[in-house]
């Protein structure tokens, strides 16, 4: 298997960026599967959130806060 990868990152070396760029596309579409049990762990979370945020359980940070701080990094 070691191999394989060293020999196809090897061949990597001699395409375009355009065909690199092809090929990360295909590996991380290949990667992107869908996890029916994270997808319901992330929706019951999510629900959690807006509950508490509904009923001032959940602490805030004004948009303008925020925006203001990722100027200044």
């Amino acid at each position: 298997m070691a191999k394989t990868v060293d020999k196809i990152a090897a061949e990597i070396h001699d395409l375009s960026d355009v065909e690199k760029l092809r090929l990360v596309d295909t590996i991380l579409t290949d990667l992107d599967k869908p996890d029916p049990e994270i997808d319901r762990i992330w929706a019951e979370e999510s629900r959690k959130r807006w509950a508490a945020y509904k009923a001032g359980r959940a602490q805030t940070v004004p948009y303008e806060t925020v925006m203001a701080k990722h100027r200044r990094s």
